[in-house]
């Protein structure tokens, strides 16, 4: 099986999807003739040409609005915002439009799109290029929000949610994009929306993660292994729809609970968590839950590796939790 990275995940279940299916468009900055920032459109315009890989202006609102009218007459739009940072022009796009034209509509219009951003941090790029803002989008009925971690979850999960009916917020964990390498099946393959996985098994402490977060979770967890701590880590994969199940599972086998990720910690997406377990396994829990996440402040430049959650700050945590 061939090893890519991510971004070369994306830029296959990109190539494959619009080979197969030519109602789909791509439109961003830079996207055509560039391939995109990263590269990850890289190669698209060459084969399909200006008629579906499109450059705009730097104009996230008209992105967004464009996207919404190709997907309401028929066409699949996957619009990418440079950065996550850069999507809030179009937040009323994204929130007042596209999650609730099916509603509006009385299920006369699906909408479909994929909105394609790269989010977080770990490149130095400042608080303009670094933001992890995922949960104003899970706080969003109508909208589903994926985030893969590894080069076989983002092809898998991409080319699913190019074949979903409903509008997909999917966020790339740039940090990650070339430093991740994996092994990709040939022949066609999905992975399901919805569904987390299990990482690593453990059987002291569950550990939930996604993004970047999940590798630096997994080093963790390896390294409280030397103390006799076996965590289990759990892939959430998407965020909405949440698979609770396999949460709720891995809380009662364990009976402890960290949550990583690199969002602020006040209303992130790890209260969210917090929230339903507490509600449906609270009596399974042998100490507090607890968060290790980015901080409620701007995210910095020059102490870029204080503010992100990192293999010290999850291994305290999990001290904290042993020993409670």
């Amino acid at each position: 099986m061939p090893t890519i990275n991510i971004v070369q995940a994306v830029n296959q279940a990109l190539k494959e999807e619009m080979r197969r299916d030519d109602r789909i468009v791509v439109l961003g900055e830079d996207v055509g003739r560039d391939g995109g920032v990263f590269r990850a459109t890289e190669g698209l315009y060459d084969e399909f040409g200006p008629e579906r890989v499109m450059d705009t202006p730097l104009a996230e609102s008209g992105i967004i609005g464009t996207a919404i009218g190709m997907a309401i007459y028929g066409l699949n739009p996957v619009p990418e915002i440079q950065f996550l940072d850069f999507i809030y022009p179009a937040f009323d796009q994204i929130v007042t439009n596209l999650a609730k034209l099916r509603y509006r509509s009385g299920g006369q219009y699906s909408c479909h799109l994929v909105v394609r951003a790269p989010y977080g941090g770990g490149i130095k790029g400042g608080h303009y290029h670094s933001q992890s803002s995922e949960a104003y989008f899970t706080h969003t009925a109508g909208l589903k929000v994926v985030i893969p971690s590894d080069p076989y979850d983002t092809k898998g999960l991409l080319l699913s949610s190019l074949r979903d009916p409903d509008p997909i917020i999917f966020l790339e964990p740039k940090r990650i994009y070339r430093a991740v390498k994996g092994e990709i099946p040939e022949g066609e393959f999905s992975v399901p929306i919805g569904k987390a996985k299990i990482a690593r098994e453990g059987r002291d402490v569950s550990i939930f993660a996604y993004g970047a977060m999940l590798h630096v979770a997994l080093e963790a967890a390896e390294a409280a292994k030397k103390n006799g701590v076996e965590a289990e880590v759990i892939d959430l994969r998407t965020l909405v729809p949440l698979d609770i199940d396999l949460v709720l599972a891995s809380v009662q086998k364990t009976g402890r609970v960290i949550i990583v990720h690199e969002a602020p910690k006040t209303s992130g997406f790890g209260a969210e968590i917090s929230a339903q377990i507490a509600e449906r396994a609270i009596e399974y829990l042998k100490g507090p839950i607890l968060r290790v996440t980015g901080y409620d402040t701007p995210f910095p430049y020059t102490l870029e590796e204080y503010y992100l959650p990192s293999v010290p700050r999850v291994l305290k945590a999990i001290d904290k939790i042993m020993q409670y």
